[in-house]
């Protein structure tokens, strides 16, 4: 019942007709490909670490559709406000979606009250629009710097919950680094050292979540503004790997 393709030869696989070594493009139907059907998805590694100053946020950049890398570097740290960022895990129209409409009522809510939005003005306003349209696959951390509270960071989960945190890791490979996270994270810790904290979180991360990968993206905000780095990945610290 089963033959092996060999030199173009149309051959029958379980009743299919298939024809292998071919690049004729006609003959195959494009819309049996998983890759053609999928939506951009950010199965994702996200992060951010607020300090004594400001916070830093960071992120893998690999987008996909199905098991196809639609992306390699895409930046998955988007401004909302000139010192506030989201870092963006789920759907990846979903995402720039509300990211789009947020930072439009912030620009509109900072004319109004004549200064930069506080940092919660923002994540409850994302917060809203997630909880209010459920159907959004959007899991958010929002890290950013005002004059009130300095440097923060909020959480927003599938479905709305908002949670203040000193710091968040999100997206699918969050999962493997709670454990590296609990274990070296402490308060009061300096900007070097949240930094440091955030690409060795996010390269474990990569190298565990097969939907995570690409470059590491980081962000340090504080009350001079946004500097933003990238680790290419052949530079990205290397743990043990097996």
């Amino acid at each position: 019942w089963y033959q092996r393709r060999v030199r173009g030869v149309s051959e029958r696989v379980e009743g299919r007709k298939v024809f292998s070594n071919s690049l004729d493009v006609k003959k195959m139907d494009l819309r049996e490909m998983e890759w053609m059907n999928k939506a951009h998805d950010m199965g994702t590694s996200i992060m951010a670490v607020a300090y004594n100053g400001g916070v830093v946020i960071g992120a893998d950049s690999r987008t996909t559709t199905g098991s196809y890398i639609a992306n390699r570097v895409s930046d998955k740290l988007t401004p909302i406000s000139e010192k506030i960022y989201v870092c963006r895990s789920g759907s990846a129209a979903d995402t720039q979606f509300a990211s789009e409409l947020i930072r439009y009522y912030l620009e509109s809510h900072s004319t109004e009250i004549g200064e930069p939005p506080l940092v919660k003005t923002g994540a409850n306003l994302l917060r809203h629009i997630v909880y209010m349209n459920k159907h959004l696959m959007a899991s958010l951390i929002i890290g950013g710097w005002d004059k009130y509270e300095g440097g923060s960071v909020y959480c927003i989960s599938l479905g709305g919950t908002i949670t203040k945190e000193p710091f968040a890791i999100g997206g699918s490979g969050s999962s493997y680094i709670y454990g590296y996270c609990d274990a070296n994270y402490k308060p009061n810790m300096t900007r070097d050292e949240c930094e440091k904290f955030v690409v060795n979180a996010l390269s474990l991360a990569m190298a565990r979540d097969g939907s995570s990968g690409g470059v590491v993206r980081t962000a340090t905000i504080d009350a001079n503004g946004v500097e933003r780095k990238m680790v290419p990945g052949n530079q990205l610290p290397i743990f043990w790997a097996g």
